[in-house]
C-alpha cells in the first residue's frame, strides 16, 4: 500500500557552488557492522546505517526538547523571536548542535542543511545554555567547548555549504518543527525532522514527536521511511517496538478526513467551493467533508496521514516560500535552491495525500482555480 504520496514542483534559476558536492559514491561500497534494532534486514537496506544512526540521534534529541520545554515553562529568558518573528529557543539550538555534532563525527563527509546559525545564539546570551544541554544528551561524556558547539551549529547554517546544479548528497534537519506547540506545553505537538538526500532524492527520514500519543497508553513516537522498505513507527525512547504505518484505505473524497494548517483557514482553499468543512465526523451533511483539529501545526500532519489517521493534508501556498511540494504533480526537484537547498517554490501549494485520493483532489483544485 502506497504510504504517504505528495506531489511536487518546477525547477528554479541556477547559482554557482562553493565546494563540490558529496558524491553518493561512498555511500553505496561501504559495508557497515549493524544491530538489528530497526525492522528490516541490513543486507536489503542500501542505509540502514544512516538510519540507524539518524534514530538514536534523534531520540536524544527529543529528550533535549523534553528537559529544555520543562525549564522554559518554569522560567524566563530562554525564548527569543528570529526576524521572521517566529519564536526559537535553546532547544532548537541544542538540537541543532547535537546532531550536527554526531552526524560529523559517523559522516563527516555528508554536510547538512538546517535552519539556525551561532551568531543568534551569541546575540542572545544563550551561549551556556545552548552547550549546557548539548553536553548533557551527547555519546560522550568529554564536555566540549562553547567554540565546538558554536560551530557545530553552523555547520547546518546557510553559509556553511554551497551546492550548485548538480544533485548533492546530505542531511536536511528541521531542530524544532512547531516550536509555538513546543512553547504551550501542555501536551502540544512538535517534530525533530531529520532526512537524508542522495543525489537529489530523499532516501530515509525519521521523525521524533515527543508528545504524540500512541495507541496505548504510551506516549512519545518515533517514525522512520527508508526508501522501498515503507515506514515504521515505535514508542519513543523504546527499543525495536517497530510497527508498519499505513495510510487509511480511504477512496472518495467526501468520505476522507482532512488536515489543514493552523495557521489557515478552510475558506482560504479551493476545496472550499465544493465542501463545508466540520470537525463533527457524526454530523456531516451533503457536500460536507470532516477536518480533523489535531496534530495540524507543525509535521506531525504528515505523521497523520502516514498512520492512516488523517486521508490527506492540503496548505495553500504563504506569504513566504515554503519548503515541500506543490499542486501540480511535478516531479519533487530538492535543487531548487541550487545554492543552500533551504527553499523549493511550489506554485499553489501543498498536498500530501493517502495516494487513492490525490488524483481525485488535483482535478478538484485544477477545476477551482479555472473557475476563479
Amino acid at each position: 500500500m502506497s504510504l504517504v504520496h505528495t506531489i511536487h514542483f518546477s525547477p528554479a534559476t541556477s547559482s554557482s557552488r562553493r565546494f563540490p558536492a558529496h558524491s553518493a559514491a561512498s555511500l553505496r561500497w561501504r559495508v557497515f557492522p549493524v544491530r538489528a534494532s530497526l525492522p528490516f534486514p541490513t543486507q536489503k537496506a542500501k542505509y540502514h546505517r544512516e538510519l540507524e544512526a539518524a534514530v538514536g540521534i534523534v531520540e536524544r534529541a527529543c529528550r533535549i526538547c523534553v528537559d529544555v520545554q520543562r525549564s522554559l515553562l518554569s522560567s524566563v529568558g530562554g525564548i527569543v523571536e528570529k526576524k521572521d518573528n517566529t519564536p526559537v529557543t535553546i532547544a532548537d539550538f541544542g538540537v541543532q548542535a547535537l546532531i550536527s555534532l554526531e552526524l560529523g563525527k559517523l559522516f563527516p563527509s555528508i554536510p547538512l542543511v538546517a535552519e539556525e546559525d551561532s551568531g543568534f545564539v551569541r546575540a542572545n546570551n544563550l551561549v551556556d545554555s545552548v552547550v549546557s544541554v548539548v553536553n548533557d544528551k551527547r555519546s560522550s561524556s568529554e564536555p566540549l567547548s562553547d567554540d565546538v558547539v558554536l560551530e557545530a551549529i553552523d555547520r547546518g547554517g546557510s553559509a556553511a555549504y554551497l551546492y550548485g546544479k548538480s544533485p548533492a548528497t546530505y542531511w536536511i534537519l528541521d531542530p524544532i518543527d512547531g516550536t509555538k506547540g513546543f512553547l504551550k506545553g501542555c501536551g502540544a505537538l512538535y517534530v525533530v525532522g531529520l532526512a537524508l538526500v542522495v543525489e537529489g532524492e530523499i532516501v530515509l527520514g525519521v521523525m521524533g514527536c515527543p508528545n504524540w500519543q500512541n495507541s496505548g497508553d504510551s506516549l512519545g513516537s518515533v517514525m522512520i521511511a527508508h526508501t522501498g522498505h515503507g515506514t515504521w513507527n515505535k514508542t519513543l525512547q523504546v527499543s525495536n517496538d517497530w510497527s508498519r504505518c499505513l495510510v487509511d484505505g480511504c477512496s472518495v473524497v467526501p468520505e476522507a478526513r482532512f488536515c489543514i494548517p493552523e495557521s489557515q483557514s478552510w475558506d482560504s482553499l479551493p476545496l472550499s467551493r465544493s465542501f463545508t468543512a466540520k470537525n463533527d465526523a457524526d454530523s456531516l451533511g451533503d457536500n460536507e467533508i470532516h477536518l480533523l483539529t489535531t496534530c495540524c501545526g507543525s509535521l506531525c500532519k504528515y505523521l497523520m496521514v502516514a498512520s492512516g489517521r488523517a486521508s490527506m493534508y492540503i496548505q495553500a501556498q504563504r506569504d513566504t516560500a515554503i519548503k515541500v511540494t506543490d499542486w501540480e504533480g511535478g516531479e519533487l526537484d530538492l535543487a531548487a535552491d541550487q545554492v543552500e537547498r533551504r527553499i523549493i517554490y511550489p506554485p499553489g501549494g501543498i498536498l500530501v495525500t493517502n495516494g487513492k485520493i490525490h488524483d481525485q483532489i488535483l482535478e478538484m483544485i485544477s477545476f477551482s482555480s479555472s473557475t476563479v
